[in-house]
């Protein structure tokens, strides 16, 4: 009885709690009804288009119960895409309170974490850590998700910048998935660097269109399940030459190293300051390069460069320890995100 009751009830909670959102959404953008033809019973204007909300609750529940695991990840994909879809464009379109967003990557989190099980489960021998508990694997699986999540939101600040980021990341997951025999993630993956390849065309300066939040929380959310995937990617399985010996966390947090670095950087001065950390400002790397004086298209480039560069350094780490590999790494890029900042006191001392 469970497997009709549940979807049954699924739905009906999306559509009761997310339609009064949607009337509000719909009156402020004039999206109306209007009884301007003879042949119309109603008196008075109503906010049309509610059957979007229809449509999202219905393919959410039904993806979510689907009584089998044959469709495999996709059945939970799907519906964790819409939540970050439809909270990204209410967003963009009359604004979404910090908590709502963060109540929604929560949410997101723990439908992939323990429903779906993509979570972390090892460290794969980075500082000597293989196997961690299960509590300890949910909460930093939970925590990862919201970081990537709010990390790709976060850099979407100048033309180009996180669609191209997103490029580079898209690219080089898709490549290591393919060379590892999934080609299930690498076709989601090519399938996302195709759309922000396209979308760049229109978003690189001067930018025609921005992403919004509709766009970067999607994309964020699925950089962390495919980070995760990766690293918990099959350990017994044999890999061919070009990706094997490569440290998989340290290959995942280097794919992402930008929107990590710049958004637990952005965080800790927050938190410091003492305001909330999802209080926006411009105190990200982006916006101490445009302060410098370089364009947004010299701005773009150079992070672009600097994600290749930490890839790089990753791939060519693969001899050594991974615990000594990562400090040198992680030491690098710390290093490299203070040049901005170093550049600027100078001139004004001089």
């Amino acid at each position: 009885m469970d497997i009709l009751v549940l979807p049954f009830i699924t739905s009906f909670i999306i559509v009761l709690l997310s339609t009064p959102s949607f009337i509000t959404v719909a009156i402020k953008k004039r999206l109306f009804d209007e009884p301007s033809e003879e042949r119309k019973i109603h008196t008075r204007v109503v906010p049309l288009m509610g059957g979007m909300m229809i449509f999202a609750g219905t393919l959410f529940s039904f993806l979510l119960w689907f009584p089998t695991n044959e469709m495999g990840i996709i059945k939970y994909i799907v519906p964790c895409l819409l939540i970050m879809f439809f909270v990204g464009m209410k967003d963009d379109i009359i604004g979404t309170a910090p908590s709502k967003k963060l109540a929604a990557h929560i949410a997101v989190a723990f439908i992939m974490v323990l429903m779906a099980d993509v979570r972390l489960t090892s460290l794969h021998g980075l500082f000597g850590v293989r196997e961690i508990p299960d509590w300890a694997g949910i909460l930093l699986s939970v925590f990862t998700y919201i970081v990537i999540i709010n990390a790709f939101n976060l850099i979407d600040g100048v033309d180009g910048l996180a669609a191209g980021v997103g490029l580079i990341s898209a690219s080089i997951f898709g490549a290591w998935f393919y060379f590892a025999g999934d080609f299930v993630y690498a076709v989601l993956s090519f399938s996302l660097a195709g759309g922000l390849f396209g979308f760049l065309r229109f978003n690189f300066s001067p930018a025609k269109i921005f992403m919004g939040d509709s766009g970067s929380l999607t994309i964020g959310f699925l950089f962390a399940a495919l980070a995760i995937e990766l690293v918990e990617f099959d350990a017994q399985k044999e890999l061919p030459l070009v990706i094997k010996g490569i440290s998989k966390p340290i290959l995942a947090m280097s794919i992402l190293v930008y929107p990590l670095v710049d958004t637990i950087r952005v965080f800790t001065l927050r938190i410091l300051k003492g305001v909330s950390p999802f209080t926006a400002d411009r105190n990200h790397l982006h916006h101490r390069l445009l302060d410098l004086g370089l364009s947004h298209k010299q701005t773009v480039i150079i992070i672009y460069l600097f994600s290749l560069l930490v890839v790089g350094a990753c791939v060519l780490a693969r001899p050594f320890n991974p615990s000594y590999s990562f400090i040198v790494i992680m030491a690098s890029v710390l290093v490299a995100v203070q040049i901005p900042f170093f550049i600027s006191l100078k001139k004004k001392k001089n």
